[in-house]
């Protein structure tokens, strides 16, 4: 869905990443302009009563709420690679959409997607095997779950091996490499921070299906949804000036599983 064809376009963020006293993120102010959640299950971020509030809030929007597992890293907020096994990851995928698929449950909503977070998202990302159990913990969890993952990535992959539905994601705050990775947060220029810079890629992948990578190559993308983060410093101007550009554009900003 990309260049003149496009009519559809998902606008996401990772919600729910306080835990405890702590608190990361606007998401009583970002809930309301976009129109999927990406929720923390607890193993990078979040616990219990952030969920069930970050689940209430979503449902109350009536926005799309998806599962955002991650490895067992709250220290790290799960961007520290993690060695574990194919049984281990499935174990872990699965674990986390139980816990989150109760507080939906709960609030009569059901749960509309699924995407990795962080460390365990970029792994998977190159490493098929570990992309594949993934997929198989989601699609046997719910095959009508959507898996949402970063363009040509082995997790597109593997979700079309496995025979789940998935959505192709943009960040509109992240730099890319030539090969359509993400550039390491510990590279310099690997975010966006300025909220115009963003809102004209986001345009230009839109209407013409390519991004210039930090290199200044041209790469094509095929998108489906567009990722602002929630614990950005700009996280609102980004999200607030994304939908109504894109909107203003022609472009119908709506849930992933209104269009995939």
């Amino acid at each position: 869905m990309n260049g003149e064809n496009m009519k559809y376009v998902d606008l996401n963020c990772d919600l729910g990443e306080s835990f405890g006293n702590y608190k990361i993120g606007m998401d009583e102010e970002v809930i309301p302009l976009i129109t999927s959640a990406n929720v923390a299950c607890g193993y990078h971020a979040s616990d219990p009563v952030v969920m069930q509030k970050t689940v209430q809030m979503a449902a109350a929007n009536d926005i799309g709420i998806g599962a955002h597992p991650g490895f067992p890293d709250l220290m790290g907020f799960g961007r520290r690679n993690m060695n574990i096994s194919t049984k281990e990851a499935y174990a872990y995928v699965t674990y986390q959409l139980g816990a989150l698929d109760a507080f939906c449950r709960k609030s009569g909503v059901r749960m509309q997607h699924v995407k990795p977070h962080g460390a365990l998202y970029n792994m998977a990302g190159k490493d098929y095997d570990l992309a594949r159990a993934i997929c198989e913990a989601v699609y046997d969890f719910d095959k009508e779950l959507i898996l949402l993952g970063l363009t040509g990535s082995e997790l597109i992959r593997a979700s079309e091996a496995v025979g789940l539905k998935h959505a192709n994601e943009f960040f509109a705050d992240r730099a890319y490499e030539e090969d359509g990775s993400l550039v390491a947060r510990t590279k310099a220029g690997s975010m966006i921070t300025d909220e115009n810079e963003a809102l004209e890629r986001v345009v230009k992948v839109v209407k013409e299906g390519t991004v210039t990578s930090i290199t200044g190559k041209e790469i094509p993308l095929n998108i489906n949804s567009i990722c602002v983060h929630g614990d950005g410093e700009k996280a609102l101007a980004f999200v607030k000036l994304i939908g109504d550009r894109l909107r203003q554009e022609g472009v119908t900003v709506a849930a992933l599983h209104t269009f995939i």
